[in-house]
């Protein structure tokens, strides 16, 4: 299967192989770099079926203009019986038209390769730390989180099937002000579990349901022991185990999106382990953190401020728009010098990392960028770093906003949501959009059977497929690669588009975007619904055509194929494909 090449992969080889034959001559310089030559299709379908910049970017090298490097490389593929023609365009591009024995071959392609049809090596030998969710613990999923868990997780899986070695990461908050808050919440419900009248729970705390098991939980373990007993002795005791609870409660609702992570680091562990302190001591050394005051905040007037001595990170150094502490003035870490410290720790095992956070933290962006390319230094080696920023989600039904749940007291859960559409369907919707774009979550069209339903429409192009195999088992007709030549100009624009996946698998990997995916697949769907419509115009060109078996069994075979390619690109998304809807 190593040896299998996928169409774009060979023709960019093809040209790979004219390049060197043209250094070989003196046409072009030994050892030209060749990064930036491209092989895609060309803009305007009807200029051929592939394109490559190649005279465009290497003449310069070649002490010669576009065009005429261009002749001489469209003169190396006239001999070629797999290219029907090759032509120069505008500036210098070159546009080939491949013979149909090419695409017959993709079809044999993916048949041969199966489930890893669209994988790559791009990203071999890189580790790639990506960390999303990282909800607070103090509460259940909402939806809040879903669209971030949903865009980490697919977009690990796509730099997995790229190549990349991934790790999927949770950094848990347990060291701030909000897990002694959970804590003297869960002991409201301790009290209650003991038969307390506990009233209406005070403001600042948290109201919902689901810590009334926590609370159940620590009566039945601990009794009545610290009913009475001051806050100081009970709250280490009451935090450690909420979080506890409240991370078991979260991994259970991120299993019902069939999402998980490989590691769930702590806040708390690292401030223990002194991972604060280093990464300061380290700045310092480097004249990256020094002791200073920060200015008063600007257009607002605050009675009570003076100023204060502070431990600032140099981030204006790189390109953040003023120095951030990374201590309080009571000494404790400010979030940024937690974090700061947490990402110098990521970059101790990975090669690149990725943050996906919620819009509500791009103000942020800058300053973690600045640290960790300050931390990048220090490891001796530049750490990439890409921060993702994903819009919330506004919640309708039937267009009008969808009233809060009453479990959790303010939010819709990720569990009631998987419970009333199904995993699928949440989780492709919530990559029909970009990220950074705004997005409606209407659990009424979501459900809805139409075209306009995206995640609808794909699987029920899978599930036509299945059902088209069916009644061809029913009337003794197997897909077959026999006679794919028979295949003709319809068929070639559906393997066409077929053969795009690989392409837009490892251009989706190099712009760190999974949605491209499900664009990719709403394309695929389309093309095969239009060709089975075909079928409903001229009983010639159905896909079962009873006077013909072998010219059935290879349009069979090419439709079980495009199942394979809609299979592999629903995988990325962790959507099933259904064999019927």
């Amino acid at each position: 299967m190593s040896d299998i090449q996928t169409l774009y992969a060979a023709y960019a080889a093809r040209i790979d192989a004219v390049l060197s034959a043209l250094e070989s001559e003196g046409v072009l310089p030994q050892g030209t770099p060749r990064g930036n030559v491209s092989v895609e299709p060309p803009r305007d379908a009807s200029h051929g079926d592939l394109s490559t910049n190649a005279a465009m970017v290497l003449a310069k090298q070649a002490g010669t203009n576009p065009r005429a490097l261009a002749d001489k490389i469209v003169a190396k593929f006239a001999a070629d019986p797999l290219v029907d023609s090759a032509e120069i365009a505008g500036p210098g591009f070159i546009n080939l038209r491949l013979a149909p024995a090419n695409w017959l071959s993709e079809v044999a392609a993916i048949a041969a390769m199966g489930d890893h049809y669209g994988r790559s090596e791009f990203g071999k030998g890189r580790r790639v730390n990506v960390e999303y969710v990282s909800a607070n613990p103090t509460g259940p999923m909402h939806m809040g989180h879903c669209r971030g868990a949903v865009v980490g997780d697919a977009l690990a899986t796509l730099l997995q099937f790229a190549g990349y070695d991934v790790t999927r990461e949770y950094y848990v908050n347990d060291a701030g002000g909000q897990v002694d808050v959970l804590a003297r919440s869960a002991f409201l419900r301790y009290k209650e579990a003991l038969g307390h009248d506990i009233g209406e729970i005070p403001e600042g705390l948290y109201p919902g349901d689901y810590l009334k098991p926590v609370g159940e939980a620590l009566a039945s373990e601990l009794g009545d022991r610290f009913v009475d007993e001051p806050e100081e002795e009970w709250l280490p005791i009451f935090r450690a185990q909420a979080v506890t609870e409240m991370m078991n409660m979260i991994r259970s609702d991120l299993a019902l999106l069939g999402i998980r992570h490989d590691v769930f680091s702590s806040e708390a562990a690292l401030q223990i382990a002194g991972k604060p302190a280093e990464a300061e001591a380290w700045l310092r050394s480097h004249d990256l953190v020094y002791d200073g005051v920060l200015e008063q905040p600007k257009g607002k007037v605050i009675e009570d401020w003076e100023p204060i001595e502070l431990p600032l990170f140099r981030s204006t150094k790189f390109g953040d728009d003023q120095d951030r502490p990374i201590r309080k003035s009571d000494g404790k870490w400010t979030y940024f010098g937690a974090d700061l410290a947490y990402h110098m720790q990521k970059a101790e095992h990975a090669d690149e990392l990725i943050d996906i956070w919620g819009a509500d933290h791009a103000g942020t962006v800058k300053r973690i960028k600045a640290a960790v390319a300050a931390l990048s230094e220090g490891q001796g080696k530049p750490i990439p770093f890409d921060v993702k920023l994903v819009q919330m989600v506004q919640l309708l039904r039937g267009g009008e906003p969808v009233k809060m749940s009453k479990r959790s007291g303010n939010f819709v859960t990720i569990a009631e949501m998987v419970e009333e559409v199904g995993k699928d369907v949440v989780r492709f919707t919530m990559l029909t959009r970009k990220p950074e774009a705004q997005m409606d979550f209407d659990f009424a069209k979501v459900v809805e059977a139409s075209k306009d339903n995206p995640v609808f429409y794909v699987q029920y192009a899978h599930a036509r497929i299945s059902s088209i195999l069916r009644k061809a088992a029913e009337q003794g007709i197997a897909p077959s690669d026999a006679d794919l030549a028979l295949l003709g100009e319809d068929e070639m624009t559906l393997i066409k588009q077929a053969a795009q996946f690989p392409r837009e698998v490892e251009a989706a990997a190099k712009a760190r975007e999974p949605h491209r995916i499900a664009f990719y697949l709403y394309e695929m769907a389309a093309a095969f619904h239009a060709y089975w419509n075909l079928g409903n115009d001229d009983a010639q060109k159905r896909i079962i055509v009873a006077q013909n078996p072998q010219l059935s069994a290879a349009r069979l075979f090419l439709c079980v194929q495009i199942g394979q390619v809609l299979r592999n690109g629903l995988s990325l998304l962790g959507v099933e494909a259904v064999e019927e809807l």
